[in-house]
């Protein structure tokens, strides 16, 4: 297996609540690494800007709206599979779907509330760490 990185943010509905600790826990115990982390705020021409791919989709005004909406931190995750595995510890999108153990199964308050973004695949993760790091701040 490949040691990967991945990018990893704590959505508002979660760091609203203060998960923070409880989330990175989980990832910790599924064998990834944090090796940057920052709580930012994004203003709206930045989320719009990252979640830009969705453009065309019905839910991207109000999931740009949702992601401004309060502070999140973005972190990049690194580990065997980082990818997959970071996917496999969110669980599915719509919380009612997500296994048992699984961070949306828990955490999530529904499907555009559900507390974490991962990146799905190594060229996505590539730029989406890119967008909030820097070379400098990646520190495993």
């Amino acid at each position: 297996m490949a040691i990967e990185r991945t990018l990893s943010i704590i959505k508002p509905d979660a760091t609203k609540r203060n998960l923070t600790g409880k989330i990175n826990a989980k990832f910790e115990e599924a064998g990834l690494r944090v090796i940057a982390q920052k709580r930012i705020k994004l203003s709206p021409e930045q989320a719009g800007k990252f979640y830009e791919v969705h453009k065309a989709r019905p839910f991207y005004g109000e999931l740009v709206e949702f992601m401004a909406s309060e502070p999140v931190v973005v972190q990049v995750l690194e580990g065997e599979s980082a990818i997959t595995r970071n996917r496999d510890v969110m669980g599915a999108t719509n919380p009612a779907d997500a296994a048992p153990g699984t961070i949306r199964k828990e955490f999530a308050l529904s499907v555009g509330e559900n507390s974490v973004h991962g990146s799905d695949a190594p060229e996505t993760a590539a730029q989406e760490i890119a967008f909030f790091f820097s070379g400098l701040e990646l520190v495993g």
